[in-house]
C-alpha cells in the first residue's frame, strides 16, 4: 500500500471539524502557521512526520489515526 498525503489531509480535516476546531485554533495548538496548516489540509502540501505528530497531538489522537 502506498502512502497518499491527500487521504491524510481528508482525515485531518474531518477530525478537526468533528472536534469543533477552526483551522486557526488547530494550527495554534500544533505550533504551526495557519497558512501552512491550510495547505496541509487541502492536500497542497505534504507534511513531514514531525508536523503530523504535532497535528495528532493537537487533535488529542494517535499519529497512527491519521496516517
Amino acid at each position: 500500500m502506498k502512502y497518499d498525503h491527500r487521504v491524510t489531509a481528508q482525515i485531518i480535516g474531518m477530525l478537526r471539524i468533528q472536534k469543533g476546531l477552526s483551522q486557526e485554533s488547530l494550527a495554534s495548538k500544533a505550533g504551526i502557521a495557519r497558512s501552512h496548516y491550510a495547505m496541509i489540509e487541502s492536500g497542497a502540501k505534504r507534511p513531514d512526520i514531525e508536523t503530523l505528530w504535532r497535528i495528532a497531538n493537537a487533535l488529542e489522537i494517535r499519529l497512527s489515526d491519521i496516517i
